[in-house]
């Protein structure tokens, strides 16, 4: 069965749950787009999503790229979808129509990207990184380089990379070689020769669009050793006079997943490029690209994790298997020695468990995009820099945790096919290897991980952080059976993080030796939070929310508590060999 989005869920979450059209119509930009719309725009994009992109994917997976001398073609079908992608103006949704875009909020992309990923992931990594490279250029480019390039990318017409990585330095760019000589003025202002080779490049090369628009960072001669040293620059596949630029595609890297897309090698001989920002900024200028490609790939792992909850679902409904404890002959049909398997304890956990993660996973990243719109557009100042924070400490917790359960969660949706799970026509087994991937790219989950906490927590001492988490409370009633659950939680957390503060001045090692349990406190706190949300709106009653609702509470919360455990554990070994004076018996 190919991925069918399903579009009453993800209007419930965000108009029910969370008002996402209230909270956006308070904004100037936004003033306009009312439930009524961004509903129509969610139907139609989910009908496309189901019937054009989906049944591409097993044909993707199986025949995957094909590499000849340079030139990469996609799997069948793959061109045409994307012509029809791009036409619609899909990519342009949240673009300013300034630039041609439609000026719509970003949730509503996230959203599209969410069902695209879990419809055919190989295929939306093309796209995946526009409305990043988009962002990147309009904020750091020069006017010349926007007037030649931002149209384009913002409809789609043409596709962008992102070129970091090589194969000796992989996430520490500080050792990024890749050189960039000044070779003098041009139309679009001063141009430089890019030289080097960048692995692990998705969408390197392809048949999709007709130019690809390369962001490259690399060295100007006498550039500091280290990160300080990077500048970006724009290097397209086909310049602006219509010739062939000196970018190779040297070949297609076999992959475990992702069959679907390209990902290459890519070198660059003498390359003309042209500066994105300042000298020396290259880092800063690709955050920009780099903050919206993981928000991206949080809601992949969303998209994927539904996609596999999907199949194992129907699967679990017309599967018979042995008799589920205390079944009912007579709910069964005449001649059935055996029940359903959605009546069998263990598969309905590993379901609702799945399903917990999704919607509560789509309500923490639809929040969050909607506070991305807030941030910039919102009049108050105030308003701006507390939508920002939320950015800021939510989006590592999003793009690691999620891209985590949708591994483990496939993997756990794949055992309720028993062995029919590992076989390839039932195309779990495919999203299990699909998921993989996402735990690494755009920053591995370690490194959001201490992202989170030695670059959000500690250089302010946990104030921003605790705060946030106040932020979190005000929302919550004690009086309620859940809530009183994340408050107890949330007080605990905010505790341990001051005693964790304390043991990292004394232990630099201590914050990398937690990270990876204390990010994943954050989440499961998080997960409490919005199923927190989820419990208290009309609607919720049956057994749809009701069977995730007690996953959370009997299966996700107490994760925190084990993983605290193992942090205070840490602590407590810092605090014996440093003499760290804090309140240890009490931990």
């Amino acid at each position: 069965m190919s991925y069918l989005p399903v579009s009453a869920d993800n209007a419930f979450l965000l108009f029910d749950v969370l008002k996402a059209d209230e909270q956006l119509q308070r904004l100037p930009a936004h003033a306009a787009t009312d439930r009524a719309l961004m509903q129509q725009v969610l139907e139609e994009a989910g009908k496309w999503v189901g019937e054009v992109v989906a049944p591409l994917s097993r044909e993707g997976d199986e025949l995957g790229c094909r590499f000849e001398v340079g030139t990469v073609t996609t799997p069948p079908g793959f061109a045409q979808a994307y012509q029809d992608f791009w036409q619609a103006g899909w990519p342009a949704l949240a673009c300013d129509p300034e630039d041609g875009g439609q000026g719509l909020p970003w949730v509503l992309e996230g959203v599209l990207y969410e069902w695209l990923s879990a419809a055919n992931h190989g295929w939306t990594m093309a796209p995946g990184l526009l409305h990043g490279a988009y962002e990147c250029l309009k904020h750091h480019g020069s006017e010349a380089l926007k007037a030649q390039y931002l149209g384009k990318i913002a409809s789609g017409e043409w596709l962008a990379t992102m070129c970091l990585t090589e194969a000796h330095a992989g996430s520490d760019l500080g050792l990024v070689r890749t050189q960039a000589q000044p070779i003098g003025d041009t139309a679009l202002g001063a141009s430089y020769a890019i030289s080097g080779t960048k692995i692990f490049i998705s969408g390197g090369e392809h048949d999709l669009t007709d130019n690809i628009v390369h962001l490259v960072l690399a060295r100007l001669p006498g550039a500091p050793a280290g990160p300080r040293g990077l500048s970006l620059f724009l290097v397209p596949k086909i310049q602006p006079e219509g010739q062939r630029n000196a970018v190779v595609c040297e070949r297609i890297e076999e992959k475990m997943g992702l069959h679907g897309s390209p990902t290459c090698v890519m070198r660059f001989e003498a390359a003309t490029g042209w500066l994105i920002g300042r000298e020396g900024a290259g880092l800063n200028a690709m955050f920009v690209m780099m903050n919206a490609a993981r928000l991206h790939v949080a809601l992949q792992g969303v998209g994927l994790l539904d996609a596999a909850w999907q199949k194992a679902r129907a699967y679990a409904l017309e599967r018979r298997q042995m008799r589920a404890p205390g079944s009912v002959p007579a709910s069964r049909g005449s001649g059935d020695a055996a029940d359903l398997i959605i009546e069998h304890p263990a598969i309905a956990r590993t379901l609702d468990v799945q399903r917990a993660w999704v919607d509560g996973g789509r309500v923490l990243a639809y929040q969050t995009g909607i506070y991305l719109d807030q941030a910039r557009h919102a009049e108050a100042a105030k308003e701006r820099e507390q939508a920002q924070q939320w950015c800021s400490l939510v989006t590592p917790v999003l793009k690691a945790a999620w891209t985590q359960q949708a591994f483990d969660g496939a993997s756990a949706c794949l055992q309720v096919f028993g062995g029919h799970g590992y076989m390839r026509e039932w195309g779990v087994e495919q999203i299990v290897r699909d998921a993989r991937v996402a735990m690494i790219y755009e920053g591995t989950n370690e490194i959001q991980a201490i992202d989170l906490l030695v670059r959000k927590l500690l250089p302010d001492e946990g104030q921003a952080f605790g705060q946030w988490l106040l932020f979190l409370r005000k929302s919550l009633d004690a009086s309620r059976a859940l809530d009183a659950e994340v408050l107890r939680r949330l007080a605990e957390l905010r505790y341990f993080s001051t005693l964790l503060v304390q043991g990292c001045k004394e232990d630099e090692t201590l914050a990398r030796r937690v990270a990876d349990d204390f990010l994943r406190c954050v989440a499961v706190l998080l997960m409490g939070w919005a199923w927190a949300r989820i419990a208290v709106t009309p609607g919720t009653e049956g057994q749809r929310w009701q069977g995730p609702l007690q996953a959370v509470t009997q299966r996700v919360l107490p994760e925190m508590d084990w993983r605290l455990q193992l942090m205070k554990a840490q602590w407590r070994q810092t605090s014996m060999v440093h003499g760290v004076q804090a309140a240890a018996q009490s931990a």
